[in-house]
């Protein structure tokens, strides 16, 4: 066990990479896969959960900031408006004791007084109503008020008798100056009014306008998140669907990032290279308890040739001196037949004991359920017990692994066994499969004492059996090798009435053994779920 960017990976776990390679291959893709995920760049879920809810507290803030910024420029517009209000009405006292004193000669100084305040005003909110209006309008305003403050002080000095027309001038310049000023004022203050007014629609549209993004920005975020959260679940959800068909592909990296899943997929693929390996375990473990029953069959059938051999050898010690060329010739060719008959069972016991990889290939359906009816003949025969082989002249090629599939039609012929008194039959029949396109039928059934309902919805789970020194790993082994070359195994039986399997097998060239593609379902009372 290592451990690679924090997470841990065992080298040697992985699922079978296919149906057709050993645990190498297996291995090599196992270890593919997790490597692929692991150089991924870390992204998890909660950064980017995190990212988005740092993206939604951006445009909230984002909104606060400029509602903050819009409601500051308005208390300064109307800070303004406020000094504005007050030069205006300072002004404007002037042009009246401006005007009184035009018209009546009375109390100049006032006029001179509300001046000198306006400008104070004026000069004291100076930085503010640049910022505010622009320096261009300030200085328009001061350059009026001070043109007016001179007038009025030159108006004050003029000598009471000095010329008409010149007082008459200077009269109308203090007239127009004073109308301009009052005039440069009230156009400041009615464009600061309507600014104040476009910034309070301003404040009262942001609001629904933040609203509006807000809930884009939400639906976008809560459409991200359940992509980026439920394609991976259903990525594992196919893979345990895999898994519970018996195709333990590993899991293969689809993002360019790792994530929490990615932690999940490499739990999933270490997993599946536990259930392969356990798989094999188990089906090793049912061969091993087959080639024992068998092996019982095989002693008894090796005692016929290993008796006649003896009885030969025995007679040729005997009459060896009396027996003629021809005599001696043809007992030594006994001896070799018979030696020959033996080697044939051994062979055949060895055959299906010995232990190698899968090996998938073109293979004759006749011939595998012949070879297999040979191998389980002598056990056939201890029980005195019958079997009937229906092979149609034209059977289609499987592709598949020889052994396996011997050993699915040696655990049927055992079982078989197990539920016949002597005298029973075991019919092998190669049907009709025109009702399931690219498959091959094969049907088991025996007149056996049957199998109680209760117990059909189980009999492919592991361990589980009726028989009182039953294992329960023959029938879920089976099941195992057959949906692993792609087919379906189910059970129909009642109670004394005997036991009948059905077996689709695909046709060479018309389906592989890791076709993702549904298999056909048989009528089954007893078929585990996803058969």
């Amino acid at each position: 066990m290592k451990l690679v960017d924090g997470l841990s990976i065992n080298p040697r776990a992985a699922p079978m990479a296919d149906q057709s390679g050993g645990p190498a291959d297996g291995d090599d893709a196992q270890r593919s896969a997790d490597l692929a995920f692991l150089r991924r760049t870390s992204f998890g879920i909660r950064k980017r959960i995190a990212l988005s809810f740092l993206l939604c507290f951006l445009v909230i803030g984002g909104v606060t900031l400029a509602s903050s910024v819009t409601l500051g420029r308005i208390e300064q517009k109307l800070h303004f408006l406020e000094v504005a209000d007050t030069y205006t009405s300072q002004i404007q006292q002037a042009r009246r004791f401006e005007k009184n004193y035009l018209l009546y000669g009375t109390d100049l100084t006032s006029a001179r007084e509300y001046t000198h305040d306006a400008r104070e005003t004026l000069e004291g909110a100076s930085s503010e109503i640049a910022s505010i209006v622009g320096h261009k309008p300030y200085e328009e305003m001061r350059q009026h008020l001070e043109r007016y403050e001179q007038l009025l002080l030159n108006l004050a000095s003029a000598p009471t008798g000095a010329a008409g027309a010149r007082r008459s001038a200077l009269e109308i310049e203090i007239r127009q100056h004073g109308s301009e000023m009052v005039e440069a004022a009230l156009r400041v203050v009615e464009a600061e009014r309507q600014g104040v007014r476009t910034m309070f629609r301003l404040s009262k549209q942001m609001p629904l306008v933040a609203l509006a993004v807000l809930l884009v920005l939400i639906l976008y975020i809560t459409n991200f998140l359940a992509r980026q959260l439920l394609a991976p679940l259903g990525r594992m959800v196919d893979a345990a669907g895999r898994i519970a068909k018996g195709d333990f592909t590993p899991i293969a990296p689809a993002r360019r990032y790792r994530d929490e899943f990615t932690d999940l997929a490499l739990a999933i693929n270490h997993m599946m290279w536990e259930l392969s390996h356990r798989q094999a375990a188990l089906a090793e473990a049912q061969k091993l308890r087959a080639i024992g029953t068998l092996t019982a069959g095989v002693a008894h059938e090796l005692n016929n040739p290993i008796n006649n051999i003896s009885l030969t050898a025995e007679a040729m010690v005997e009459d060896y001196w009396t027996l003629a060329d021809a005599d001696r010739l043809d007992l030594c060719q006994d001896l070799l037949t018979q030696a020959e008959r033996a080697k044939g069972i051994v062979r055949n016991l060895l055959d299906f004991s010995r232990q190698r990889e899968a090996h998938m290939e073109v293979l004759d359906l006749r011939e595998l359920l012949r070879s297999t009816s040979r191998l389980a003949g002598n056990q056939i025969r201890l029980a005195g017990v019958s079997v009937e082989l229906e092979l149609p002249a034209h059977v289609p090629a499987i592709y598949g692994d020889g052994q396996q599939l011997a050993q699915v039609f040696v655990n049927l012929y055992l079982n078989a066994l197990d539920a016949m008194a002597s005298g029973g039959l075991i019919r092998v029949v190669v049907g009709d499969a025109s009702s399931h396109p690219g498959f091959v039928h094969i049907q088991v059934s025996d007149n056996g004492v049957g199998i109680p309902a209760e117990a059909l919805p189980f009999v492919f789970d592991p361990f589980f059996t009726t028989k009182a020194k039953g294992t329960g790993l023959g029938l879920s082994v089976s099941y195992g090798i057959v949906t692993k070359h792609g087919g379906n195994i189910s059970v129909t039986s009642a109670p004394g009435s005997g036991t009948t399997f059905d077996i689709l097998l695909p046709v060479h060239g018309d389906r592989s053994p890791t076709d993702s593609s549904p298999v056909p379902r048989l009528a089954s009372a007893g078929a585990p779920d996803g058969s």
